[in-house]
């Protein structure tokens, strides 16, 4: 998605329903769409508007213009760093799904798309949906540290996290830009396209997650979230009370039936 109304001066973040499906637009292409305190909380109130909707089964998050995001538009944003207060409002959910007191954390799928430059919040912006699509022009850089600064939204974890400690020094120390074959290579990105097609293979994951049961979306989801932050035997602990929750739900009979009657299920999140 190329386009869209002219955004005022300190940008805007977009919501669009395409059926069960939440399109979250980065708008300000005139700068790079870099980040201003107006579109950090207008992006958590657009992340809080998928979880609390009943109609709402997954996001995409894309944006306007040639490029995903330079980052933080440090001139707006620096006055808070050094007050250290948040652009994004405390209740609601925190697009970047750090956990921290007082946010809450996403509990319904999101899937990025990414093109062009996509730096530091850009990354972990993409780090903290569930899955990555990236065009094949992307230019990643993490270089917090070429300004004077420490990333803090998730990219000191995640990197490491993904890719192993080295892999993630090695980008977060030298601040060096890399490109989307690297990025798949370190499990940074699930999927590289051609450019211009990053945000329809967005949407067709997403429609996909969509379609599927929603309770139990929700519950693998959180299960597989547990297994890498608390580990294996938390996430296991969880597996007959979760299951047998599920069982008894609407959806898992339907789930019977449309296997007996050898036609796609029709599931309703009961």
């Amino acid at each position: 998605m190329s386009s869209a109304a002219t955004p005022p001066p300190e940008g805007t973040i977009t919501t669009e329903r395409r059926g069960a499906l939440l399109l979250v637009g980065i708008n300000r292409p005139a700068k790079y769409n870099g980040f201003t305190p107006r579109m950090f909380r207008e992006l958590g109130e657009a992340y809080t508007l998928l979880d609390d909707d009943a109609d709402l089964r997954a996001g995409v998050l894309h944006a306007f213009g040639p490029h995903f995001t330079a980052g933080l538009d440090l001139p707006t944003i620096a006055p808070l760093m050094q007050r250290g207060e948040k652009a994004v409002p405390e209740g609601l959910v925190d697009p970047l799904n750090l956990g921290q007191p007082g946010y809450r954390r996403r509990a319904k799928s999101m899937v990025a798309a990414v093109k062009g430059i996509t730096y530091t919040l850009g990354i972990e912006l993409m780090l903290a949906a569930d899955i990555v699509v990236a065009a094949d022009d992307c230019r990643f850089s993490q270089l917090e540290v070429k300004r004077g600064i420490m990333a803090t939204g998730g990219a000191t974890l995640r990197m490491a996290e993904r890719a192993g400690l080295g892999h993630a020094l090695l980008h977060l120390l030298t601040g060096d830009e890399f490109g989307a074959a690297e990025a798949l290579r370190l499990n940074f990105v699930q999927r590289v396209v051609p450019a211009g097609q990053e945000l329809e293979a967005a949407l067709a994951i997403a429609q996909a997650i969509a379609e599927q049961a929603p309770l139990a979306v929700l519950a693998t989801r959180r299960n597989a979230l547990k297994a890498v932050e608390e580990g294996p035997m938390a996430a296991m602990a969880e597996f007959i009370e979760v299951q047998r929750r599920l069982s008894r739900t609407d959806d898992a009979a339907e789930g019977v039936r449309s296997f007996v009657e050898r036609r796609p299920a029709k599931f309703t999140g009961r």
